[in-house]
């Protein structure tokens, strides 16, 4: 459940980062962190509205929605930023639940990744319900614009001194 987002028509910016030197990994990083935490954001609230039923197994053949203990383990999840992955030439975090840890399911302890991508790409059992993409889709642009944001704010700063 990767994704990935190019920011593009930044040429400006891209242009006053040359001139930093060094600095612009740090300043890069700092901005990217404001775009990753609006993505955490909205997978938070996406997350709020995963639809359930209060019975384990489905009847009649069908497939069943997620308990609202599966959708609790979600809610209770930490979802966040990873940890920054710094190369000379770019910095690269992930935004989800990767270390969210384990969740008592009706009895059963699963890890809470597992859960996610159960209820994110369905099984044999269960219903899709693509809370990822969706979250991921509505905060695209907003990321971009925070990103964008904060690049300026930083460039700011570091040409007043």
């Amino acid at each position: 459940m990767a994704f990935n987002m190019n920011v593009e028509g930044m040429d400006e910016l891209l242009r006053r980062m040359d001139k930093l030197g060094e600095k612009a990994q740090g300043v890069a990083s700092g901005a990217l962190y404001e775009g990753a935490g609006v993505v955490a954001d909205s997978i938070s609230q996406a997350v709020h509205g995963i639809a359930t039923e209060s019975f384990r197994y489905a009847t009649g053949g069908r497939m069943r929605k997620p308990s609202p203990e599966e959708k609790a383990a979600l809610v209770q999840a930490r979802k966040g930023v990873a940890k920054f992955r710094k190369t000379r030439i770019s910095v690269n975090t992930s935004v989800g639940m990767q270390n969210s840890g384990y969740a008592n399911v009706n009895g059963k302890t699963k890890p809470v990744p597992l859960i996610a991508n159960a209820i994110n790409s369905g099984t044999s059992f269960m219903q899709k319900q693509p809370f990822m993409r969706k979250a991921f889709s509505q905060a695209k642009g907003r990321a971009m614009q925070a990103i964008e944001e904060g690049l300026r704010k930083r460039l700011d700063e570091m040409s007043e001194i």
